[in-house]
């Protein structure tokens, strides 16, 4: 684990809610501290909590006991600071690619200038300067992801949520933006929490892997990934990628056989 400051800390949280009557704990005790420039992959069954406490971190959701704080500070609501990309991109599809990106720069009243060098610079990252102005349905799904994943990083975000956001993706598209997510996250040194049901995929993109125990969720185990970095595909096919992936996924026929 980085030796940096901790930029997230969940301490203590239990997220209820009642469902036809009926009270669901989704989260129990759960505690972790996430590290400025970390990435940390959340693994885990369905329904075990992990969007819950993304949710949460992201400030759509409030935690019934205990709480998740930014730099010390509570987090009581959305913040650009915490930026949240989704399985489904969430882009306008009246605003092109350019459009897209500053979406939150203009929102904020920043200069126009301020505004274009911000779209220049991220277009340029995610790769897109051809497609700069098309809109949202002339673009594959990875074009889209990318372009989402700009849009949060152009928000100024300090923290970048995401929930599944591979998940709708073919299998070859999902591998290129594996390598295209870690090159993002190398030049930009964003801290990234990321859920995933890909065991493969959370230990190439991650410097630690967190297994989520089933509902109530909690934190079952913690896996450093040692790893060097840039990692091309080829890494998975190194007998160390190989056995931390075999594993992982001997802690979840753990969980299936107990269950």
């Amino acid at each position: 684990m980085s030796k940096a400051p901790a930029i997230l800390n969940i301490e203590g949280v239990t997220k209820q809610f009642v469902l036809q009557g009926q009270e669901i704990t989704a989260l129990r005790n759960v505690d972790l501290a996430v590290a400025k420039g970390e990435f940390v992959c959340l693994i885990g069954a369905s329904g075990c909590g992990k969007s819950t406490l993304l949710r949460i971190v992201a400030g759509f959701e409030q935690a019934s006991v205990g709480e998740a704080l930014m730099w010390g500070m509570p987090v009581k609501g959305p913040d650009p600071t915490r930026g949240m990309v989704f399985q489904d991109y969430g882009l306008f599809p009246w605003l092109t690619v350019r459009q897209n990106i500053g979406f939150g720069p203009a929102a904020r009243g920043r200069p126009r200038a301020e505004i274009k060098d911000t779209e220049d610079r991220f277009i340029e990252l995610i790769g897109l300067a051809r497609f700069a102005d098309a809109y949202p349905h002339q673009l594959s799904g990875g074009m889209k992801q990318r372009v989402a994943i700009a849009r949060v990083l152009a928000n100024d975000a300090e923290i970048v949520l995401m929930d599944e956001p591979f998940g709708a993706l073919d299998a070859m598209t999902r591998e290129r933006m594996n390598v295209e997510l870690q090159r993002i996250q190398r030049e930009t040194q964003k801290t990234v929490l990321l859920i995933t049901h890909s065991i493969p995929e959370a230990v190439f993109l991650a410097d630690r892997v967190l297994v989520m125990s089933e509902r109530p969720g909690a934190i079952a185990a913690v896996y450093d990934v040692k790893l060097p970095r840039p990692r091309s595909l080829d890494v998975l096919s190194d007998p160390g990628f190989v056995q931390l992936t075999q594993t992982i996924r001997r802690h979840f026929d753990v969980q299936a056989d107990v269950g």
